[in-house]
């Protein structure tokens, strides 16, 4: 075996490595991978340290020296967290506000209003979808679960048929479009454009949320047939407000940040100079920093301030959305030092060459690799951190268009068959009151549906544009 060198490790871009070499960094990697599995999902050990030993047991497999590894490990945490870690908080902050304010409420009840049994289905994607832009997955289904459950138990629902569109709308928006923290770290990762990447997000998200969601939930209704449990139908928030903001108020600050982002794409693609006063001032206003920014201020005169909220609930609303998030960052920011090791360590050239001897498609790859990890460590964020570092090397002579893509089949590969090991599963089988089996018939055979349709869809795209 080649002992990888000093300089290798240091490099930005690793030399050539040799067939031993590759034998070598493939048994590291599967090493590294296999350790932080198996802290996960026997040792219940938490992701952030799971992901530190495993970078540092993938160094040591590798033959690297230690005290580089840390170095590259600290290093990718640092340049991760300095990229996404503040618009991951805004966006914290974003659907604290949204939720403490009554504007999901408003959003929800608004829809729900004009709504039927035939149309209900679609409008609980609607919901889910709008509702989970701003919102992480878990917050989101704590949000919207009372919402599920009331209107299948008062309209006489099946609660699949409700409960899986609404489901659908929350999966999608977490996997595939910014500013979740796992889209965020992907396009860090690739070195993708934002905007590009959240226009073509939205493009993909839709149909395969209509598939998922209310398409398949025709079936799997017929497959699990349940009654909402009583018991899990929780207080909603705004039920202890006098009063909340209005629907076209809220529904703005939403989509807010999205306009702004995608309108900066779109001046990017009609001027494309760089010099130009307009596209200079779109740079600005469109950054992700900036849009999410504005949105959380905009928040402050449109959400908190019509709920009643003085100066210091609003203060104390702000610190309570950023304390939840500190495992989130810190899971990120060790996927990002997952990531630099990889590359460091000559893995990500490794993955490079193995596509072109292998005549793989980059998307498709990317995909495959998502999908295993996510089948091994049942975290969809753990799995967008990991395959992004493996082939981020693939993105480097691509276009925008194919660099923002490669981002969309990580991410649906990162959806794909949630199992017993992912915490998202037994929310889900909590909350509605269902066994494993039937959680495997409805939620598991969904998320497989998105991440196949999803990918597929990106696939079809790389075809086209």
């Amino acid at each position: 075996m080649t002992r990888l060198s000093v300089e290798m490790l240091a490099a930005d871009a690793p030399e050539p490595i040799t067939s031993a070499g590759h034998a070598q960094l493939g048994i590291a990697v599967l090493a590294g991978i296999a350790v932080i599995v198996l802290l996960i999902t026997k040792f219940k050990l938490h992701a952030f340290l799971s992901l530190t030993i495993g970078s540092l047991a993938l160094g040591a497999f590798a033959g690297a020296p230690l005290d580089k590894v840390i170095t590259s490990f600290s290093a990718g945490l640092g340049s991760t967290v300095a990229g996404v870690g503040v618009l991951i908080a805004l966006g914290a902050i974003l659907g604290k506000m949204l939720a403490d304010s009554g504007g999901a409420d408003q959003i929800v009840d608004t829809i729900l209003a004009k709504a039927n049994g035939r149309t209900m289905p679609w409008a609980m994607v609607l919901i889910a979808s709008v509702i989970g832009l701003p919102l992480f997955f878990e917050v989101g289904v704590v949000l919207l679960i009372p919402v599920v459950l009331m209107v299948a138990k008062r309209g006489n629902y099946s609660l699949m048929r409700i409960g899986i569109p609404a489901l659908a709308g929350l999966s999608v928006m977490h996997g595939l479009v910014p500013p979740h923290p796992g889209p965020l770290v992907a396009i860090d990762a690739v070195g993708a454009n934002l905007g590009v990447t959240l226009a073509l997000g939205v493009l993909v998200a839709v149909p395969t949320v209509v598939i998922a969601g209310p398409v398949f939930s025709k079936y799997a209704a017929r497959w699990v047939d349940v009654p909402a449990p009583e018991r899990m139908i929780p207080q909603r928030p705004s039920e202890d407000l006098e009063r909340r903001p209005g629907f076209g108020a809220t529904l703005a600050t939403i989509l807010l940040p999205v306009v702004l982002m995608l309108a900066k794409a779109l001046v990017d693609i009609v001027i494309d100079d760089p010099e130009h006063h307009v596209q200079r001032v779109f740079d600005v206003i469109g950054s992700p920093l900036i849009a999410l920014l504005a949105a959380v201020l905009v928040g402050i005169f449109t959400l908190g301030m019509p709920a009643g909220f003085s100066k210091e609930r609003i203060s104390s609303l702000v610190e309570k959305g950023l304390a939840p998030i500190a495992g989130i960052l810190l899971i990120v920011g060790a996927g990002g030092g997952f990531k630099q090791t990889l590359i460091d360590t000559g893995v990500g050239q490794m993955v490079l060459d193995i596509s072109e001897d292998w005549s793989i498609p980059a998307l498709l790859l990317a995909w495959l690799i998502a999908v295993a990890i996510r089948l091994a460590t049942g975290s969809a964020t753990v799995a967008t951190v990991s395959a992004a570092g493996l082939v981020a090397p693939l993105a480097a002579d691509m276009s925008t268009t194919h660099a923002a893509l490669l981002v969309l089949a990580i991410g649906a590969g990162s959806l794909f068959f949630s199992h017993v090991n992912d915490a998202g599963f037994w929310l889900v089988k909590e909350y509605f009151g269902l066994n494993v089996g039937q959680t495997i018939k409805t939620w598991s055979i969904m998320e497989t549906i998105i991440s196949v349709v999803a990918g597929a869809l990106v696939l079809l795209l790389s075809l086209i544009i």
